[in-house]
């Protein structure tokens, strides 16, 4: 349907309307339309729904996920809600599709507003549904610490063009993403999600993300970003995450708590159209209220707005005011950390006096017209919050055209030329911690793998049964972490960053049967100085497929990425050591910024080599 112009609502005695004017300004549009509209229209603005999407694209009206979804049909036609994310992954024939079947119900409303589709990150290999989403057939690229590995600001513009041209493609034009939170807490699990624990990286890559995802100007081919975690997420106490009343609080021991808050700036100077505060709730900082940033006005209508002059939306974290019932029938409670005590509208009418604009994760409009008809909330605050909304969406020139077209789609999401450029960043991306020389391998060596696809090992070297048949084992690793048993916090990786001991004694064993090469995939820092010391060589990835690994490993590929975060000595040196203070843990085995000089990077032929 691309290029075939639907506008919204019905023009009164075949004039059009002033909404519906593309000549005229924005401003003014929004003024005709909040005009227009009744409260109950209003009030679904400022709900951002999840929903999910049947693998051939029709609509889903009842929950089919593990994570409660909103019923599409009903959000969009009774509820008025034109804010929905994506839950899940699906192709992206059948996904243009259903975004196409979505805009024409709206268009059939009173007023034919369009919906704004969002969606959390779908390049990397992180498969945590609350966090990111498998990719549905887009390029795979390294985790955005790979990208923090590199520092490189250009890529990251690259990287988020094709991201825009593979969103746009299938109508997802709000990015959830980037995170420009300061990784500082090595036990934290969102740490794959940042840009590392160098404050200067952070900002730069942050910003330079917005720019490649919004462009110059905020129009019909652009996909507009939400910024998170607004002041800055990263010092969970005790490293325990905020999705969950273990780590509910946010601690500044190093009174660092400006640090966090200045990495969002490059984002802000980009123009970014949304801000997401996170569910934590900061204790003994000045000034503020010490419940969740979302609910504090000093976080949102100060800090952001007066301090920042941020004008653009701010929606919640998801899941602040209702509590969700999962498909096992686990009750998740709501992140209202510090107000747990209130109900749902009180909950609703505190965050709208901060100068929050959406609730994220909620489709629940009842609840603040509700709150304007006991007077508890005044219209015109309800009005000013969906003004922010129609503003994005008439920028977006989704007034004009909403719809996408199904074969663009296809041939456009996991382009070659994207693929290529995502998988030659996993390359670069990975990091040489450690090598005695026994990096690169010489083609057609003996090989024993572990956690390696053994066909597509065949493919470098002669892959046999035994270490001790080996000239050399290769091993890939995920970085340790303490598995929690009840969803949905299994989904995280959390606790402690070392290895048990019995896998430890394993690994060592190993490495002293044969010389082994490690590779890890960090998605948050290792204690591993046993590995460090007994392993012929370490690498580390931040998401790279075997085939990745196995080029840089055999010399095709030269990794170029240097430690985004520092690797501590040892547990008690993490729980000793400040949760906002980036770095800084006594001795580490490898500091941040770490890598060994890999510039005579290039395959070895002839005879394998022992050692």
């Amino acid at each position: 349907m691309r290029g075939e112009v639907m506008r919204g609502g019905v023009m009164r005695g075949g004039v059009m309307l002033p909404y519906q004017d593309p000549s005229l300004p924005v401003e003014d549009r929004v003024t005709d339309l909040i005009g227009r509209m009744t409260a109950d229209e209003k009030a679904g603005l400022l709900c951002h729904a999840p929903v999910a999407v049947a693998p051939d694209g029709g609509l889903v009206d009842e929950p089919r996920t593990l994570l409660p979804t909103a019923p599409t049909t009903h959000a969009v036609r009774d509820l008025h809600l034109r804010c929905l994310t994506l839950m899940a992954p699906v192709a992206a024939g059948p996904l243009a599709r259903w975004h196409n079947e979505v805009q024409v119900l709206a268009a059939r409303s009173r007023l034919g507003i369009p919906v704004l589709v969002s969606s959390d990150p779908r390049h990397s290999a992180n498969a945590n549904p609350l966090t990111s989403v498998p990719s549905g057939g887009c390029s795979r690229w390294p985790e955005p610490l790979g990208f923090g590995a590199l520092g490189d600001e250009d890529l990251v513009r690259d990287f988020a063009r094709v991201i825009r041209a593979e969103y746009t493609a299938v109508g997802i034009r709000m990015a959830l993403h980037p995170m420009a939170d300061l990784a500082s807490e090595p036990r934290w699990c969102r740490t794959a999600g940042t840009f590392g624990a160098d404050p200067d990286v952070v900002g730069r890559l942050a910003g330079a993300y917005v720019d490649g995802l919004q462009g110059p100007d905020l129009g019909p081919d652009a996909v507009a970003s939400m910024v998170k975690h607004w002041p800055g997420a990263g010092p969970q106490a005790d490293g325990e995450d905020a999705h969950f009343a273990s780590g509910k609080d946010q601690v500044y021991p190093a009174g660092l708590f400006e640090l966090h808050l200045d990495r969002f700036r490059p984002a802000l100077r980009a123009g970014v159209a949304a801000v997401m505060p996170y569910y934590g709730r900061p204790v003994g900082v000045d000034g503020l209220a010490g419940v969740g940033f979302a609910f504090d006005p000093e976080v949102v209508a100060g800090r952001l707005r007066r301090d920042e002059g941020y004008e653009g939306l701010v929606c919640t974290d998801f899941g602040v005011l209702t509590d969700s019932t999962l498909a096992d029938g686990t009750v998740w409670p709501a992140r209202a950390w510090g107000v747990e005590h209130l109900d749902r509208p009180e909950r609703a009418a505190m965050l709208l006096d901060a100068g929050v604009d959406q609730f994220g994760g909620e489709w629940c409009p009842e609840v603040i017209t509700g709150l304007v008809a006991d007077g508890r909330v005044a219209q015109a605050r309800v009005d000013e919050s969906a003004r922010r909304v129609l503003t994005l969406l008439f920028r977006l020139g989704l007034f004009e055209n909403p719809y996408v077209d199904e074969e663009t789609a296809t041939a456009t999401v996991g382009r070659a030329d994207f693929v290529a450029a995502g998988e030659a960043a996993q390359r670069r991306s990975m990091v040489l911690l450690a090598n005695d020389g026994v990096l690169p391998l010489a083609d057609g060596i003996r090989l024993y793998v572990e956690g390696v696809d053994r066909a597509t090992a065949a493919r470098y070297a002669t892959v046999v049964d035994r270490p001790e048949d080996a000239d050399v084992a290769l091993v890939r690793l995920d970085a340790p972490y303490e598995p929690r048993d009840r969803l949905p916090e299994a989904f995280f990786h959390q606790g402690a960053l070392d290895f048990p001991a019995d896998r430890l004694d394993r690994l060592r064993a190993l490495a002293a049967t044969v010389p082994t090469v490690i590779d890890l995939f960090l998605d948050r820092p290792a204690v591993i100085p046993e590995l460090a010391e007994d392993a012929a060589a370490l690498l580390a990835d931040f998401g790279a497929t075997d085939d990745a690994v196995l080029d840089v490993v055999f010399g095709r590929a030269r990794p170029e990425g240097r430690l985004p975060f520092e690797l501590p000595r040892s547990m008690a040196a993490v729980e000793a050591h400040p949760e906002d203070l980036p770095g800084g843990t006594p001795d580490p085995v490898f500091p941040l910024g770490h890598s060994v000089g890999a510039l005579d990077w290039r395959p070895r032929t002839g005879e394998p080599q022992k050692g």
